[in-house]
């Protein structure tokens, strides 16, 4: 079995920055694409952004340029640095760790973007 625990979310105001990261630990064997994604209240959960086991990344248009992924895979963790947050991107943030056609979800972490 695979954990994934996500830390790192708030309260930040238009234009702040945030760092989210989460760890993975368990039955993990190997480097395994892990991503980001977010779920308004009433919406459906949305990709933020992925990362490969090699480092390639992809990102929702929306975020582009202001959000950014990376991981280490030393410490199976993935990190999501957020700047020039907008009130738009208030949601519940979940890790994602994909393993073959297994999808591991952390239990979301809040974030709010509001002044």
């Amino acid at each position: 079995q695979v954990q994934l625990v996500e830390s790192g979310g708030g309260l930040v105001q238009p234009g702040g920055s945030l760092i989210l990261s989460c760890a993975a630990s368990g039955s993990i064997f190997g480097v395994f694409p892990m991503g980001w994604y977010r779920q308004a209240p009433g919406k459906q959960r949305d990709l933020v952004a992925r990362i490969t086991s090699g480092g390639s990344t992809n990102y929702a248009e929306s975020v582009k340029g202001r959000f950014t992924i990376s991981r280490d895979n030393a410490k199976n963790t993935v990190y999501l640095q957020m700047n020039s947050l907008k009130p738009e991107d208030t949601a519940v943030y979940y890790c994602n760790l994909r393993r073959g056609t297994t999808d591991y979800w952390g239990q979301g972490t809040q974030v709010t973007v509001s002044s």
